[in-house]
């Protein structure tokens, strides 16, 4: 490990604040990750002991949410990230560090039943602790902004489609669909985010990371999350039979959700928002953000749409755009 170069001042001032605040003269410093966002993450080593800095700068992100929903999840038994200092006005949070290794680094065929077992218990334990006007609802008006990411990033800047009149008419249709059955299951505590890539390997097993998004809604939405990853796929048949463990498990908790029938219906209509919306992420993060590397995993979501849309009658609009416009050159 090193110190950060000089021209990489807010790194800099990272260290040294962090060090300050544990009463340390000088520690290692390096890079330990980055997100989607504009947050940095760098880990200090001193004598055996390990933290994690976030940078988070003030004018693009905001750390109170990410303190808020902490705390939700320590309440309510999850494992995350215990938070040693704060510096709101400059953007730095000093957290304890929960190790090096994500689910999505261990993960593997043999492994995965005693993995996500981990994971079902700790999204159990966080739905349970559902209470309403604790976090933002996941309401109409971001259900569709978050749609409107599909045509608007994906289909025209990515992939150079301009729809017909009817064509989005016929979207939008779909759009009405996917939101208003959103509404209309059980709602809860929603990380938005649960995937096996924000699941830390440790003990007590897992570590929750980037939760500051979180929301009050659809609470089938962190199974399909978990389950239809964006960096990882399962054989059809393993999701469902992991659907069907975490529907078992939250049921006898306490957490409301539909009968088995219903649920798996909530969890392809939820998951192909989902979908549609990381779509149109991963496509904004490439021309808006000069991050790339994300579109190599665009045809494992445009899969995942065409598992679902074709199963409805209602969905049959979507199927057939994409059969047009983006199953033509999806390997390119």
């Amino acid at each position: 490990m090193s110190t950060p170069p000089a021209e990489d001042l807010r790194a800099a001032l990272a260290q040294d604040w962090a060090q300050s605040a544990l009463g340390l003269a000088q520690a290692a410093f390096a890079p330990a990750s980055a997100d989607a966002s504009f947050r940095r993450y760098f880990r200090l080593c001193h004598g055996g002991g390990s933290w994690i800095v976030m940078d988070a700068p003030p004018e693009r992100e905001d750390c109170r949410p990410f303190l808020k929903v902490a705390a939700l999840l320590a309440d309510a038994g999850v494992h995350v990230p215990r938070v040693h200092a704060q510096d709101l006005e400059r953007g730095f949070l000093l957290l304890s560090d929960l190790g090096t290794q994500t689910f999505l680094d261990v993960l593997r065929p043999d492994n995965a039943d005693a993995l996500f077992d981990a994971a079902i218990d700790a999204l159990v334990l966080w739905q349970r602790a559902s209470r309403p006007r604790q976090l933002p609802p996941y309401d109409a008006a971001l259900l569709r902004r978050e749609l409107a990411l599909f045509p608007d990033w994906y289909l025209q800047l990515h992939r150079g489609v301009s729809l017909a009149p009817a064509e989005r008419a016929e979207l939008e249709a779909v759009f009405d669909r996917l939101v208003a059955d959103a509404l209309a299951q059980p709602q809860g505590y929603v990380h938005r985010d649960y995937m096996p890539r924000n699941l830390m390997h440790s003990s007590p097993n897992p570590g929750v990371l980037d939760f500051q998004d979180a929301v009050y809604g659809p609470l089938a939405y962190d199974a399909v999350s978990l389950f239809r990853d964006a960096f990882l796929s399962w054989p059809a048949e393993r999701v469902q039979a992991w659907l069907g463990r975490y529907h078992r498990r939250a049921t006898g908790a306490g957490v409301p959700l539909a009968d088995w029938a219903s649920f798996r219906r909530q969890c392809d209509l939820i998951g192909l928002q989902r979908h549609l919306k990381v779509l149109g992420i991963f496509a904004r993060l490439t021309l808006r953000d000069g991050k790339p590397r994300y579109l190599a995993d665009t045809p494992r979501f445009v899969r995942y749409v065409m598992e679902v849309a074709p199963r409805y009658t209602e969905l049959a609009p979507l199927a057939a755009l994409f059969e047009r416009h983006v199953l033509p050159g999806l390997g390119q």
